[in-house]
């Protein structure tokens, strides 16, 4: 800047002042100034939108108007340049307010000198280039962080959010806003959560990747990693830092990689088990058929039918259990899932009505998808009649919704009954798991079977007493 000249817009209303002043910058041996002098407010106004400046004068007593009025007008138009306020004597009010309001420095005018005007130039426009540095910075990390795949918000300590980037506003599903107060704690889907999450933030000051489910404005619930830190601004004001990153998508193909490794796992113990269990009720069929034409007595004829039949219930269990594991044929045809919704509804009908139980559907806009309607029907009324025995009689609620999210249509089976603890809940699709008095444990393994073979997601959500969530994701992709 020393090298250059200084573009300097001088607004006073007294000419006088004004040759006085530009007296003393001639005297300043280290800059040369492109002096410009607007001798009224408007006049003033109207240079500030005409020309950019490096530096600008403004006299306090501008006729009708005030040197303050006009900062206020130049920050409205954006002006970056330094800005030099001439005061009178003893006006720290409006010292005070002129620094409030931006102003770089400013000056008495009774006792101004060429000594003084150089220093407070100097230093006026080397704390612009600070500024101008700063605001660079700043415009540099804000464009990085509204250009992160994590969301980013900043929040007071009693909660509020008051900066958050474009990733988190389309996570969160709200405006990026500030008329509406917006409060982080409401997007949290259990309170107790928010409690821990925020116990360790405040204790330590920071969190390294919480895990935690996030609702956004839809509804949608979403299941995050948390991580933060306390931060303090220029005034020593506490607020935290919050980095969130969308881990649903990662969990899930975690989720469904263990599930399928589990179901290969145990598919080839189950072939395994039904070869060798296989072989010695061969023999026993054999030595059956041998020894049943030389009993003579009836009472030992009886005790044969029992081993036989016991072989028979034993060799059917085998290959019910041969059955849930082999991959399902599919004969894909066009077909309405709402209405194979329906169709199972109906075969269900008279589980609904005995045990008195209040179905609600919520059907979106209907799709058609290529699949196996039969299969696809027993895997729906399987779900169906796994939420109708887990309700009280009179008292459930059987609500089944269909929604069109992005690349998949969802199915959601949801009912109020008595729910699964997590310990089952990762048992759940096991065979012959069940927690049923008189149930054998292959119906959710042959519905897991059935909707892999359609490149289906399932999702399961419950706790004890809180009743259960099966969710379906068909992939429109899928043909």
């Amino acid at each position: 800047m020393n090298t250059e000249k200084v573009k300097l817009l001088i607004v006073d209303d007294d000419e006088d002042d004004f040759y006085l002043t530009s007296e003393y910058l001639k005297e300043i041996p280290s800059k040369q100034f492109d002096i410009i002098w607007a001798s009224s407010f408007g006049e003033g106004v109207k240079r500030l939108s005409q020309i950019k400046f490096d530096l600008c004068f403004f006299d306090f007593l501008l006729g009708a108007r005030t040197g303050i009025e006009l900062l206020k007008e130049a920050t409205e138009m954006g002006v970056t340049a330094p800005i030099i306020l001439f005061t009178g004597k003893g006006d720290n009010q409006v010292d005070n307010e002129a620094m409030r309001l931006g102003a770089m420095d400013y000056l008495v005018k009774t006792d101004l000198d060429a000594e003084k005007l150089d220093r407070c130039i100097r230093y006026a426009l080397e704390r612009a280039d600070v500024v101008k540095r700063l605001r660079e910075n700043e415009t540099r990390l804000k464009s990085i962080f509204e250009h992160m795949k994590e969301a980013i918000i900043l929040k007071s300590s009693d909660g509020v959010i008051f900066y958050q980037n474009k990733t988190a506003c389309e996570l969160l599903g709200f405006e990026d806003t500030h008329e509406v107060k917006i409060i982080f704690k409401n997007f949290f889907a259990e309170e107790d959560a928010y409690k821990r999450f925020k116990q360790v933030l405040e204790l330590n000051n920071s969190i390294d990747n919480f895990d935690i489910w996030l609702v956004n404005k839809n509804g949608e619930r979403v299941l995050c990693s948390l991580s933060g830190s306390k931060q303090n601004d220029s005034e020593g004001n506490s607020y935290f830092l919050i980095v969130i990153q969308d881990i649903t998508s990662r969990k899930k193909l975690e989720r469904d990689r263990l599930l399928a490794e589990k179901s290969a796992s145990t598919a080839r113990l189950a072939r395994t088990l039904a070869h060798e269990v296989r072989n010695p009720l061969t023999n026993i069929h054999l030595s059956l058929d041998q020894l049943e034409p030389e009993l003579t007595d009836e009472e030992l004829k009886l005790f044969t039918d029992i081993i036989r039949r016991n072989s028979r219930r034993i060799n059917t269990l085998i290959t019910e259990l041969l059955e849930s594991f082999k991959p399902q044929e599919t004969v894909l045809s066009e077909v309405s899932v709402v209405e194979l919704i329906e169709r199972a509804l109906s075969e269900a009908l008279d589980r609904i009505n005995l045990k008195k139980i209040n179905l609600i559907k919520h059907f979106s806009k209907d799709c058609r998808l290529y699949l196996d309607q039969s299969k696809i029907k027993i895997a729906f009324l399987n779900l169906i009649i796994n939420a109708i025995e887990a309700m009280e009689a009179e008292k459930g609620v059987l609500t089944i919704s269909t929604v069109a999210h992005q690349e998949y249509f969802h199915v959601i089976i949801q009912d109020n009954g008595v729910g699964i603890s997590q310990e089952n809940l990762n048992r759940l699709f096991e065979p012959y798991f069940t927690l049923k008095t008189n149930g054998l444990g292959l119906g959710l393994a042959a519905t897991l079977t059935i909707l892999q073979s359609h490149h289906a997601r399932v999702e399961v959500e419950s706790e004890l007493g809180g009743g259960t969530i099966f969710t379906i994701a068909f992939p429109f992709s899928e043909k």
